[in-house]
């Protein structure tokens, strides 16, 4: 079994569950409401046990068997989590594997991290249904008049989910910390292979949102891999075997 343990980042328990192995090794990075107990993330640390990898995941505060408000999340607070829970778990050379909102959360950590001179522990970046700037390019442009009245009013708004009986809650202190956490504005520099899953059938995350990504990473060796039936969740058995062969590949490359 993976360890589990809980940390505390400002006041909130985050629950992590580290596998030992070699590096380098795999950290995932779940999306919006997810959790570290979803199909591909426990495929992902099946594999690594398989193969003796080094695998880490964890909750963001308010997400799974993490503490916390999840009224209270911004793209800031889940960074500084999941940059604490790197450094505080993984050794040696990492590769980053972001679901969805946690692509977002693996181009901020790379960018973080080059900042602070330790850039060269990510070799490697998988991307799955990607959907960084979520908050400002794919939420607020279809805002009705009723949800942006909400947000003033009351500081959120709540819309049915299609995973989950609990409707998604978007905080107005969500959307304005995305706007402070932008990558879709200029080059973004990973100093490491990048592989993006994508599904043509995302009626989340239009797959043109990823074809975006790539045109913002011209420096750096970018595969773009679209699933014609895709759909955001890229879960079914095909696709969980795409990512873990992407994932395999990552590795040997980041060796």
């Amino acid at each position: 079994m993976d360890e589990a343990a809980r940390i505390d980042i400002d006041g909130n328990a985050i629950a992590v569950r580290h596998r030992p192995g070699r590096a380098p090794g795999l950290m995932w990075l779940g999306g919006y409401r997810s959790d570290m107990r979803g199909t591909k993330a426990e495929a992902l640390d099946a594999w690594a046990e398989e193969h003796g990898i080094a695998c880490t995941r964890h909750d963001y505060s308010g997400h799974g068997e993490s503490g916390g408000a999840f009224e209270q999340g911004t793209i800031s607070r889940w960074l500084k989590e999941s940059l604490a829970v790197f450094r505080r778990f993984t050794e040696g050379t990492q590769v980053l594997v972001g679901s969805s909102m946690g692509a977002w959360i693996a181009l901020r950590m790379v960018q973080e991290l080059q900042k602070a001179g330790e850039g060269r522990r990510v070799g490697g970046i998988l991307l799955i249904a990607p959907a960084p700037d979520f908050t400002t390019d794919l939420v607020e442009p279809g805002l009705s008049e009723a949800q942006r009245e909400a947000l003033e009013r009351q500081g959120y708004f709540e819309e049915p989910s299609d995973y989950s009986p609990e409707p998604d809650i978007y905080t107005r202190a969500l959307i304005d910390d995305g706007r402070q956490n932008r990558v879709l504005e200029g080059i973004i520099d990973t100093h490491c292979p990048v592989h993006i899953l994508q599904g043509m059938a995302d009626p989340d995350v239009p797959y043109t949102h990823a074809m975006r990504l790539v045109e913002h990473l011209p420096a750096d060796d970018v595969t773009l891999s679209l699933v014609r039936d895709g759909d955001h969740r890229l879960s079914r058995p095909q696709d969980v075997d795409l990512m873990l062969r992407v994932a395999g590949s990552l590795i040997q490359r980041a060796r």
